[in-house]
């Protein structure tokens, strides 16, 4: 049995002696299962949740493979994306899609065999990380070790915001997350008394992709969350969450919104939300230089003394 499902994607994929034909490499391979698919719209209806690779050209008969990478990353962010094909790399617009989740081969003379290589690297690697990574992660958990909440004492004032999220959109719970590198912390939570979760098991994860806010309606629907045992555990139906950014772009956690039954968010609603969001932001920044100040301040004192010190034995 194989070990790694690929969809291969590319004009005539799959036709004999078409020039869009499956490489040997990935044929012969015994640890790969290839699907295949000739356009867009085939490639599409193809991609479900037993695909662990997507390895496209760029030029489909109905579109892009860009266009068939922004269907992936939306409905399978972690899937791996190959773009195998002889075009000018620098020629390609990847638009919106996350730098992160592609990879770049050109096609050689060659039967496939550093294709199958990097199939086979890329799944090995998604496997060992069970949630998507942005692609600025070291930068992030820098960034985040700045504003740890307990040195900051910030909890008050994100507790309010979460009791305020609360009373206005009449959910279940509202809470503040940090999400660091194993893990998201809940700074502030109202509604319930979660204080901590494995951040493979929470959206936010997922949210801190995205460069404002992210909404599930219905979390049993969506691909990336209906098998999430704990989710289910938490009777969590629906999600709406804000990012939580540094001043420099690093974006360190979320503020949201979750309920026991499907809803959806009106235009005005995200608004909101997305304000709260940039007010716990501003108070975490807010505190963070204050402690920062802070530690100047005794530093010099330290110094101060030091010196004074050293001037009274000479």
């Amino acid at each position: 049995m194989a070990d790694i499902t690929l969809l291969y994607v590319a004009p005539g994929a799959g036709d004999a002696g078409s020039g869009g034909g499956v490489p040997d490499a990935l044929r012969r391979a015994a640890d790969l299962e290839v699907r295949v698919a000739g356009a867009l719209s085939a490639a599409r209806d193809q991609f479900d949740g037993a695909i662990d690779c997507v390895v496209t050209a760029y030029e489909l008969p109905d579109g892009t493979g860009i266009d068939l990478l922004a269907h992936v990353r939306e409905t399978a962010p972690d899937c791996p994306c190959v773009l195998y094909d002889d075009v000018d790399p620098g020629t390609i617009d990847t638009g919106d899609v996350e730098g992160e989740i592609i990879e770049y081969i050109p096609r050689g003379s060659g039967d496939g065999e550093r294709l199958a290589s990097v199939v086979r690297d890329l799944v090995a690697n998604r496997m060992q990380v069970a949630y998507p990574l942005p692609h600025d992660e070291d930068e992030r958990l820098t960034a985040l070790a700045r504003y740890d909440p307990d040195d900051l004492s910030v909890t008050e004032a994100f507790d309010r915001l979460a009791d305020l999220a609360v009373e206005h959109f009449g959910g279940r719970v509202a809470f503040v997350g940090l999400v660091d590198e194993r893990e998201e912390r809940f700074v502030a939570c109202q509604g319930t008394d979660w204080e901590r979760l494995d951040r493979q098991d929470t959206i936010c994860t997922h949210t801190i992709l995205e460069e404002d806010l992210m909404v599930v309606e219905n979390v049993q629907e969506d691909p990336r969350f209906a098998s999430a045992e704990r989710l289910v555990e938490l009777d969590i139906r629906s999600y709406a969450g804000a990012t939580l950014t540094t001043p420099a772009g690093q974006t360190i956690g979320t503020f949201c919104l979750v309920d026991d039954e499907p809803r959806a968010y009106s235009e005005r609603e995200r608004t909101y939300l997305r304000l709260l969001a940039d007010e716990a932001a501003e108070q975490l920044e807010l505190r963070r230089r204050l402690v920062e100040a802070e530690r100047g301040t005794e530093s010099g004192r330290t110094e101060s003394e030091t010196e004074g010190g050293r001037e009274g034995e000479s």
